[in-house]
This record gives C-alpha cells, structure tokens and sequence, in this order.
C-alpha cells in the first residue's frame, strides 16, 4: 500500500506512537503525495544523466576544462545577424528561396507537411502536462506550425502556433515535477521549439506577446544553463542523449535571444563548449550505441544543434566521420522488409512490436508506417554531397517511413546531389569501432540477413577518451550485456534475436551465453550493466577475424572480458559462420577457471518446438529455422517463456512491470565444467501457407 492509499487518520496515530523526528516524516510523505513517494523510492541512482558531482573529483584543483573551453569556443552571433529575425536557422531572404522550392522542386516533399500540421489536429496538452512525452511534442509542434506559417502565409498557422506557444509558457514546470525538473529532455524539446518560433514569427507577434515569450525562455534556460554549470568535480554524459538534447535547446534560445538578454552570450557559450566534447565522443564509425531507438530520438538534437551553430556563427561543425558514415548504420540496422530493425540496444518492445501489438506500436508506427526520422540523412548528403546517404533515405522514403519533423525536407534536400540508389550500395558493413557486422543477401525485402555483435558498449573509442577527458563520465544504460550475440532475418521474417528495451538488460535476452545462469558485466544492478566496470576491461570485447563473400560469411568474436571477474572466464570465443548452401553454423569454446554450467540461448518470437533429441525449430509465418545441437552430444535444454523487466517511467527505468515478450531455447551442458565446446548449426527454409 502507498502512502496515499493510507487513511490520513492512521498515518497519524503511526506517526504520534513512533519518535517525534518520525512523525515528522510520516506528515511529509501525506503531503507530497504518491508521485513524490515513487520519486524518493524508485529512482536508479546508478544511472548518472548529465551532471554529476563527486566530492573526491571536487577536491582536486585547477580550471575545469568547460570553463576553459567557453573561453575560447566561437559562440558569437554573426554581425549581419545582429538585431535580425528570423536568424537561428533561416533568414527573411533564404525563407523566399524555400518558398520557391516548396512550390517546385521540393513540391512531393511539402505537400505532405501540410497534411499533417500536428498543432491544427488537435489542442496542445492543458497543464501542467506530465504524461510521458506531452511536452516533447508541444516544442516540435510549435517549430512546425511556425515553419509552415513562414512558407504558406496562412493565418491559421500562425495561430495554431502561438495556441501551443501559449501552452508551453502555461507549463511551471518544463518536464516532469518529480524527475529532473525543468533541465531535461522536455526542457531541450520546448527551448528549441519556443525559441525558434519566437525567432521565426517575431515580426508577427505583438510587443506583449514577444515580451511573454521571451520572459519564459530566460527564465527556462536560465535554469538549464545553471544546472549545467561547470564546477569543481562535476563530470558529464557527454555522449549521452540526456546531455546533448537539453543542451541542443539551450543552444537555440541562446541566438534566438543572443541581443535580447544579457545571459544569451553565455549560454552560447556553454552549449558550445559541452558540444565541444559530445562531438569528441560521438561514434567514430557512425555506429549509434544506444540503439536504433535513440537514434531516431536523439540524432535529430545533434543536427538542430550543428545547423543552428552553422547559420548563426558561421562555424561548421559537421565534419566528423560519425557524421560521414551515418547513412551505413541507417541502411544496415533496417531489416529488409523495411518495418522494423535489427535491434541491438534498448528499442521498443521486441516480439511485442514485431507483432503490431504493446504499447509502443502506436508510436513506433504510426498508421502502420515505421516512424525512422529518415530525413535526417537528406542533411548528411547535402553537407557531404554524399549519393549513398541520399539513396538510403530514398529507398526508406519508398517504403513508407515517417518522420517526426517533415518540414525540415524542404531545407535539407537537395535534388543536386548525384544520388547511389540502395541496390548499387554494398550489402554488408563491419563497424570496426563498435565491433557489429551486418550482412545481406541483397537489398529486396526476400534478403536473407543477419547481424552479429561483439565490442564494448561505446566502442572502442571512448577507452583512450576516457583517459584523456576527465570530465567525461559513461551512462551506457541503453547498451546491452550482448557480447557474440547475433539476429537472423529471412522470408521476410524476423526469425532470432532480441527482445526489446528493458528496464533490467540482462545477458539471456540475447542469443549468447550464460555461465552458472550469470551474464556479462554487473548486468541484474539496475538499467546500466556497464556501471562501474573498467573500460580497459570491456575494451578486450572484439571481433578479432572478418571474412565476408557473397555467398560465405566467417566471424570470430572474442566475449572473454565480458563477465564479471567472479564468474572467472578464461575464454569466450564465437566462430559464427553463413553460407548459402549449409545454413548457420555456431561454434563456441569456453574456459573457466572453476567447473561451471554453459548455457546457450537462442530466442524466438512465436513458435519453439521440440522435433526430435537435440533437434527444434523456430516457426514464423512461411518459414522455418532449424536447429541442431551437434556438440556436445549430450545436453540439457528446456523451452522457456522469456521474461523480461520493461522500462519504467522517467527516472525509474529499473522500475517497470515484468512482460513476457517471446520464448528462448536453453541449451546446458549437463553439469559443471572448466571447459566446453559447443556447436549450433540453423538451417532456413521456406514453409508452408507462405504470405507474399
């Protein structure tokens, strides 16, 4: 029972019996109500989102390097742009140039827009909105409304964009009253999306409407520029979401304001100088760890950021190889049936998802069409004249995919760009960084396709940035205990793999190993199972040997360092192999220091039957995965409902209810051993009542 659900009477007379100190506490808890109660009880405080401030760091002496950084980082409005709106990311003159395009050449693209202005379809959220994301989607709202307003001159636009302005200067609190008040990711959504509408519409307001405005935005981004604020001992998750996207916004409303408040200059400044280091620590291979999920939630936050700094200041940050190399983790992550992903990480809710149900599929699906944020790889191969990027995004714009923020085509898009279409692109990639290999059989939606992992939650990478940037500290939380895992997809079928965002990720979610029922790293201790492991240690995870041909795939991956030192592994090696002709085959050598149970996983979304000794099956619609366990010969294996902790609201992502999503084979050595070899061998082939 909550505390809200207790008699006031009884809580009372609890409180008059026990000491006064007591008592005191117990008319605390009547009086901040169940939400509070759930904040103080339910927070994960191992996972450290944004700042955080460690009293041994604090004692030691000299400048903090952000503080050193806002000395000398460019965040100094142009000249020409002083006293102008519209500034941040357009000019009046460059509105007349889209105007033209969106009437033109980019016609297809903007028509779609205007069928779906989100702030004409309904009311923005009354206050104080706190359901989850509310806020997120009042900040686009009001940038798109705004945006169309400047390019059709219609004045419904205009007032649907100051209806869900007004609304977000209602909200006291910019994101949730219980979680991180007013420095989060709300925060970043309504900074970006008020400050660019204050920007784009300032000759359309009236003086006490752009006075009500703007007191907001200062009063908003003063608080997350204080929050933000470089000290003695404080480190950040620069390479994290919760970092960059608040800090995105802040960046906005600083050269939305840059003349209007004295403040504006710093807090330039300090968006500039964080994004100084999320740039330095953000993926080298254009891999994204946290997931594919993040990076249709997150990747938008690093462009707006790297446009608004662009147009406002002139200096272009975007020449970095994550950037160059993005459209690669977009095509290969895309399952070839273009409706879902190959799902390393935390995104969405696995077989749940897979089938249309849970819910996510509402929101990860829109209509039934995949919610990608493709678009964002329009930007890429318009900064680097890039064809492979612009034909990805063509190809996912064929199949029918969305996008959060539309309107921003007709900026981004650019027909000049000699485009590569999908089917010349090569159909495989190894991310070396992150250690993830993806392979094809070719781009049509009947490819036979698999993906296997093996590399440390933030590539490789981050062990010498870690040693070099003090003020960095890791929040890998959306990576998962995954080391030689792998997903296999055929017959337009996901046939094995992962099983979603979790709250808890745990090792036996995914198609590796357990030794003694333990997974790797400090999994089972929250939602980050990287906290407090070294970064030496997981930067051992490899795949050591690559060997790809059209018709023949060799992969070894090296998990040893993956478990915790208890667990006492010698050695995990993975051959994972594919040909054409013979199918899978799975070859693990183990060693432990102690004798010890092996157990491989292997999962399945719908059916998981047994067929004959050593002999199962994965069973989808139209098609079949046959699995033989060839060694050893004698084994335990058991079908089991997998069962899994789901995320938790905002600040108790550890917290969520228990789902079944999907079943798992687990494959035993039959008692304990100091070594062990095992070997899988998964055949597909066509069944039938096969849907075209």
């Amino acid at each position: 029972m909550r505390s809200d659900e207790v008699p006031l009477f009884l809580l009372c007379r609890l409180g008059a019996k026990a000491s006064p100190r007591c008592f005191v506490f117990v008319l605390v808890l009547v009086f901040l109500g169940s939400s509070s109660w759930q904040m103080v009880h339910s927070q994960d405080s191992r996972e450290k989102l944004g700042p955080n401030d460690d009293a041994k760091r604090a004692e030691t002496k000299g400048t903090h390097p952000l503080t050193s950084l806002m000395q000398s980082v460019n965040a100094r409005l142009r000249p020409e742009l002083v006293g102008k709106h519209p500034r941040v990311y357009v000019t009046e003159e460059e509105l007349a140039t889209l105007r033209l395009r969106a009437r033109s050449t980019h016609q297809a693209l903007w028509q779609p827009v205007l069928q779906n202005v989100r702030a004409l379809e309904g009311d923005p959220p009354p206050a104080p909105a706190q359901t989850r994301r509310a806020q997120n989607d009042v900040g686009i709202a009001i940038a798109e409304a705004a945006f169309v307003y400047k390019i059709e001159g219609q004045k419904r636009y205009l007032e649907a964009a100051k209806k869900y302005m007004d609304a977000a200067v209602s909200y006291d609190v910019w994101g949730y009253s219980n979680n991180k008040p007013n420095v989060d990711l709300a925060a970043g959504h309504l900074l970006y999306g008020l400050g660019w509408g204050y920007d784009l519409l300032y000759h359309d307001l009236n003086p006490a409407e752009r006075q009500r405005y703007r007191d907001k935005l200062i009063k908003q981004a003063r608080l997350l520029a204080d929050y933000y604020q470089p000290k003695p001992g404080r480190t950040f998750s620069y390479s994290q979401n919760h970092v960059f996207i608040p800090i995105a916004g802040l960046g906005v409303t600083a050269y939305a304001l840059y003349d209007e408040t004295p403040e504006a200059a710093s807090w330039a400044k300090l968006a500039r100088a964080i994004y100084d280091r999320v740039l330095a620590t953000y993926s080298q291979d254009g891999y994204y760890y946290e997931g594919f999920e993040y990076w249709i939630f997150s990747t938008p936050w690093l462009i707006h950021y790297l446009d608004a700094q662009a147009h406002s200041t002139g200096e272009d940050l975007y020449d970095h190889p994550g950037f160059r190399l993005m459209h690669n983790y977009v095509a290969h992550s895309m399952l070839p049936a273009g409706q879902y992903v190959f799902d390393f990480g935390d995104i969405f809710e696995g077989p749940l998802t897979r089938a249309g149900h849970g819910e996510e599929y509402k929101r990860t699906h829109p209509g039934g069409r995949f919610h990608t944020n493709y678009n964002l790889l329009y930007r890429m191969a318009q900064r680097f004249q890039n064809g492979d990027a612009e034909g990805v995004a063509d190809w996912l714009r064929a199949m029918g995919q969305v996008n959060a923020e539309d309107f921003w085509s007709l900026v981004w898009y650019d027909p000049e760009v000699k485009v590569v279409p999908i089917a010349a692109q090569q159909s495989w990639h190894y991310f070396p960084d992150h250690e993830v290999f993806y392979w094809r059989s070719n781009w049509t939606k009947d490819a036979t396709a698999f993906a296997f992992k093996c590399g440390p939650p933030e590539g490789h990478h981050a062990a010498a940035l870690l040693q070099q940037f003090h003020d960095w500290h890791l929040s890998s939380g959306h990576a998962h205990p995954d080391a030689n895992s792998f997903i296999i997809f055929a017959h337009r079928q996901y046939l094995t793999g992962d099983t979603g965002y979790a709250g808890i990720p745990l090792t036996e979610h995914h198609n590796t190993l357990l030794i003694d029922g333990k997974g790797q790293a400090k999994e089972g201790n929250g939602h980050d199972a990287f906290d407090d492991v070294p970064y030496e240690r997981l930067n051992r995870i490899r795949i050591t040997e690559v060997q790809s041909k059209s018709d023949r795939v060799m992969l070894r991956g090296d998990a040893s360092s993956a478990y915790d030192l208890r667990v006492r592994v010698k050695k995990f090696v993975r051959i994972f192999e594919y040909t054409s002709a013979q199918g899978f085959s799975i070859t693990d050598d183990i060693q432990t220091d102690k004798p010890s149970v092996f157990s491989s996983l292997l999962h399945a979304d719908n059916q998981l039957p047994k067929e004959a000794a050593n002999r199962f099956a994965v069973l989808a619609p139209g098609v079949k995965l046959s699995v033989e366990i060839v060694e050893p010969a004698q084994v335990r294996t058991s079908i089991e409902a997998n069962v899994v902790t789901a995320a938790g609201p905002p600040g108790a992502v550890d917290k969520g209810e228990r789902q079944e999503r999907g079943k798992k084979l687990v494959i035993s050595t039959v008692g304990p051993a100091t070594t062990a070899r095992v070997v899988l061998r998964l055949k597909i082939s066509e069944s039938q009542g096969r849907k075209q």
